[in-house]
């Protein structure tokens, strides 16, 4: 980061903490215009640990039962953030009995009492606008039962927030944060008495936001399935909203949630939840469906890549992969080298994985998990795809991913009883002179994935990079590996003299595993990395290792289901969304 950004920087930061404190003078709002009507969806079970004084947020626990969450000195600064964002609102409201009822009313009030006057690390406006949010959205269930004086402080602390919103929004930057500012700004003035006037400029601002973020295919320069997810949401809360108040959203406005409905649908698997890649994760239970109903729009699956990715689906079994360069800017500093990887669902139960996002756990395993080897692709000699840089300043260290792919071409077409998808890219041309090159054919009914990985030496260039590598390496070949790596309640073995590995689904399906013999087969560990989990989840990987002593080297394997689920049974118990275990199983 230069000097001048990490001035700017400051300076903002300054001048958040000065209009935080400016706009205490404000006069209250009296009261809302309209009942507020909740659209946020929370976790019963993390409420209840909530209510209980089990405290987790970004990975960290902390046990504090009667004491409140402003007394909790908090592990990093993400957790701070999640704190001072209010969603676990929504956990404790999806409880509603009157201990989590008393917790958040109780939290809310020593905030405003603790940070009310501008002090903390909540006055930035993206945290403000969720915490708006979240209060105007459960403000029944934190005014029951209060007095005049706790409901006088609560909306003077609304009028405060949305005053400080209007002033400071436009310092966001673009991304999440500025949705939730603007979101959260319309909330307030379309809820709160005296709050009118913020409602058209938040308004125009969101529209603009949504013209110059949301790309053409519906997606966002992160490439973070997730964080789409976020933004639709929002954006499709406050259009509800305007609606409700007989306001027509602008057209902008309504187009972007055209645009990315139907990439959402091509990043959902067959279980409902979303493909992991770029930092995101599988989505909160429900929240992908609701937004999709609010938004009403009805177009199903865009055709070929949606942000980048390509989807393929067959009976019960989706497949989705990365076919498209890494993102560039200011999305370089948490993209993940995972060009050609792919997930795979099969019903209600994942099967191939990425590792996933490992910053909840710290530094070291956020950087593990943006590597190639935590993705379901061939990595070359321990190399990801693409190389990794450091950045920032000492307190807060960053990697941007450089010498990316340049070119990934992409094509799809029918197989002869399926749908083949061809991809490749040039992540290792200029180290090794090799072009990975990947197909992927699953048949209609869903039962079987025939998969061909490919290195390259295509031009004379290319060829002679080859051939320098080889002489450096004794002429022993480049070494590669290609990694399935499979979803934690898979249960997998060697079988078949070891030539193969079954793979045992807790819905009774099983899956089978085989290779051409190219390449060396065995069942390694691994790891799976999710959020509302204290530790990183042990689980397996298939590993395919050999070494590359041609211009040309194929291995071709495959994935068949042998045994289906019985007609009609589903599982009829959920897995647990959050664990309180410090073994993370």
């Amino acid at each position: 980061m230069s000097t001048d950004s990490k001035w700017s920087a400051r300076a903002t930061r300054a001048m958040h903490r000065v209009q935080a404190r400016l706009v205490t003078r404000q006069t209250a709002a009296t009261g809302f215009v309209s009942q507020p009507e909740p659209r946020t969806i929370g976790s019963f079970a993390k409420g209840r640990q909530l209510a209980a004084g089990n405290i987790m947020f970004s990975g960290h626990l902390v046990e504090a039962p009667g004491t409140s969450l402003w007394k909790v000195t908090p592990p990093d600064a993400a957790f701070a953030d999640e704190a001072h964002g209010f969603s676990w609102l929504d956990d404790l409201a999806a409880v509603g009995d009157s201990s989590a009822r008393i917790a958040a009313q109780t939290w809310v009030l020593d905030w405003i009492d603790s940070y009310g006057r501008g002090k903390g690390p909540g006055w930035v406006p993206g945290l403000t606008g969720r915490r708006l949010i979240r209060w105007i959205n459960h403000a029944l269930f934190l005014l029951r039962g209060q007095d005049a004086e706790a409901s006088e402080k609560f909306y003077r602390s609304l009028t405060q927030q949305t005053t400080f919103l209007a002033k400071r929004w436009h310092k966001t930057e673009p991304g999440l944060a500025r949705f939730e500012a603007l979101t959260g700004m319309i909330y307030a003035g379309l809820s709160l008495s005296g709050m009118e006037a913020h409602v058209t400029p938040a308004v125009k601002a969101l529209a603009r936001a949504c013209s110059d973020e949301i790309d053409a295919e519906g997606g966002i320069s992160t490439r973070n399935p997730e964080e789409l997810l976020d933004i639709f949401m929002l954006i499709t809360w406050a259009a509800v909203s305007l609606r409700e108040a007989g306001i027509i959203p602008p057209q902008d406005h309504l187009d972007a949630i055209e645009r990315i409905a139907p990439t959402l649908r091509s990043l959902r698997h067959a279980d409902g939840s979303l493909a992991r890649f770029y930092g995101g994760g599988r989505g909160v239970d429900g929240r992908l469906d609701q937004a999709l109903s609010n938004s009403e729009v009805r177009r199903g699956e865009a055709d070929g890549l949606s942000m980048g990715f390509a989807r393929m689906s067959g009976g019960r079994t989706s497949l989705v992969m990365d076919a498209s360069i890494p993102p560039k800017g200011v999305a370089l500093h948490n993209a993940h080298a995972s060009t050609l990887a792919f997930e795979l669902t099969s019903g209600r139960r994942p099967l191939i994985v990425n590792c996933g996002l490992g910053k909840v756990f710290g530094e070291d395993w956020r950087s593990a998990g943006r590597a190639t080897q935590s993705h379901s692709v061939l990595s070359i000699d321990g190399y990801s795809s693409a190389r990794f840089a450091a950045s920032g300043t000492k307190k807060r260290k960053l990697e941007l991913l450089v010498e990316n792919p340049k070119h990934v071409p992409f094509q799809v077409s029918e197989a002869p009883d399926g749908v083949r998808i061809q991809a490749g890219h040039d992540g290792y041309d200029m180290t090794y002179g090799l072009t990975q090159a990947r197909t992927l054919e699953l048949t209609f009914n869903g039962r079987g994935l025939a998969g061909e990985d490919m290195l390259l030496a295509l031009e004379d260039v290319s060829k002679k990079r080859f051939d320098k590598r080889m002489d450096e390496l004794s002429l022993q070949g480049v070494a590669f590996s290609i990694r399935f790596h499979l979803h934690p309640e898979v249960d997998a073995a060697l079988d078949m003299g070891e030539t193969a590995v079954s793979m045992a689904q807790k819905s009774g399906e099983l899956w089978v595993f085989r290779h051409d013999g190219v390449a060396k087969l065995s069942l390694e560990p691994s790891v799976y990395l999710e959020k509302g989990r204290l530790q990183p989840r042990a689980t397996k990987q298939i590993v395919l290792t050999g070494r590359a002593m041609d211009y040309a080297t194929r291995i071709r394997w495959s994935l068949s289901k042998t045994q289906d689920t019985a007609v009609g049974v589903r599982d009829l118990v959920p897995d647990d969304d959050m664990q309180f275990s410090n073994s993370g199983s």
